[in-house]
């Protein structure tokens, strides 16, 4: 599978050798512990890699991407080390798991998310994927900070009950009653709901990384046909 397109001065594309994942790495520690290191871990060499670059190379964007066969190998996935995804195994087309997707600190540029979401279009189409999850991470460990947010997920976007991932993690939060505050949405949480996807009844506490976390799942086929032809069209303009 290749990916590789540019579009509104950004250039996407797979990574390709050591180098390429060692520099995903580089950015990675840095947009998620605020200085210089690799961020790696033991799923890394299972994965895909996208890349995001500038119109001067600079790096500016990257995430994360697992294809997986079927439901029943779903405890492959990085997501699966939180939640207990049993409620998903019976799923018979492929998935694919998205995670580790950051931003340049300094890159405020909303073309950056339209062309990574063009991209990951490619690779659903072009690997036939029906599932698309991840953990989508709010940004330090107090839910108190994200109160109204939590219970607007708790209210509106829960999944179905038999798909809805169990309690695994040592510490997790309810979405609700975690007081009123006025912290965002985190944007890729954002773009997930805005194409129909739902999230878990309960938030992961994850004090390696610092952030919150729930897990997020969208089924492609439950994209609205507008949004799904504008993501495809990003990556048809090469």
């Amino acid at each position: 599978m290749t990916i590789a397109f540019e579009i509104a001065g950004y250039h996407a594309r797979l990574a390709a050798s050591p180098a390429d994942l060692a520099a995903c790495q580089q950015l990675r520690h840095r947009c998620f512990f605020g200085r210089a290191g690799r961020d790696a871990d033991r799923f890394d060499a299972r994965c895909q890699h996208l890349m995001i670059a500038d119109r001067t190379g600079r790096l500016v964007a990257v995430a994360r991407i697992m294809l997986i066969g079927q439901g029943g190998d779903i405890a492959q996935s990085y997501a699966a080390q939180f939640y207990d995804l049993s409620g998903l195994a019976g799923l018979s087309g492929p998935l694919m798991e998205m995670g580790r997707f950051c931003i340049a600190a300094d890159v405020l540029d909303a073309d950056v998310v339209r062309v990574a979401w063009g991209a990951l279009a490619q690779i659903v189409d072009d690997a036939g994927v029906q599932i698309l999850f991840g953990c989508t991470s709010f940004a330090g460990i107090d839910p108190a900070r994200y109160g109204l947010a939590l219970a607007r997920l708790a209210a509106q976007h829960q999944g179905p009950a038999h798909l809805r991932p169990g309690v695994k993690a040592a510490e997790v939060v309810a979405l609700q009653g975690q007081g009123d505050g006025s912290a965002p949405m985190p944007s890729l949480l954002r773009s997930y709901l805005a194409m129909g996807g739902w999230v878990s009844d309960h938030a992961v506490v994850d004090r390696q990384m610092n952030t919150l976390h729930v897990f997020t799942c969208l089924d492609i086929a439950a994209i609205p046909p507008a949004r799904a032809r504008a993501l495809r069209a990003v990556a048809g303009a090469r």
